[in-house]
C-alpha cells in the first residue's frame, strides 16, 4: 500500500514524546503527528489526548525526501470546533468589557483597603 500526501489512513499510536506521537500506519510505515497537529486547541501535554496503542485516523500532510511521514489528526476535524476559539468582538465591545473589569477591580481593591482599616483615597 502506497502512502500519498492527502490520504487518510488508520494507524496505531506506538510512542508518545513531548513533541508528538509516533503512529504505525496500516502499511507498516511509521509517521509522526506533531503536537501542533493533534487537536484544534492548545495541547500542552499530548498524553491528555493520546495514549500508546490508541487506534487513530490520520491525514498524511507531508513526506520528506528522506521518507519521514508527517501526519495530522487536527486536519480531519472541523476548524470551527476549536475549544478556545472566542467569538469576534468589536473594538467597542472589548473596550466596554475592559472598562467594566477595571472598574470592578478598583472597587474590589477599595473594599479590601477599607476592611483593613487603611487609608483609602
Amino acid at each position: 500500500m502506497s502512502i500519498e500526501v492527502g490520504s487518510i489512513v488508520d494507524g496505531k499510536v506506538t510512542g508518545i514524546t513531548n513533541f508528538g506521537a509516533f503512529v504505525e500506519l496500516e502499511s507498516g510505515e511509521t509517521g509522526l503527528v506533531h503536537i501542533s497537529e493533534v487537536a484544534n486547541t492548545y495541547v500542552k501535554d499530548i498524553s491528555n489526548f493520546l495514549k500508546e496503542d490508541d487506534d487513530v485516523k490520520v491525514k498524511v500532510i507531508n513526506i520528506d525526501d528522506d521518507g519521514k511521514i508527517g501526519l495530522s489528526i487536527k486536519q480531519l476535524e472541523d476548524p470551527g470546533d476549536r475549544i478556545d476559539h472566542a467569538p469576534e468582538m468589536s473594538f467597542e465591545e472589548k473596550m466596554d468589557r475592559f472598562l467594566k473589569q477595571s472598574s470592578e477591580r478598583q472597587q474590589d481593591l477599595k473594599n479590601r483597603e477599607a476592611k483593613k482599616g487603611g487609608n483609602s483615597k
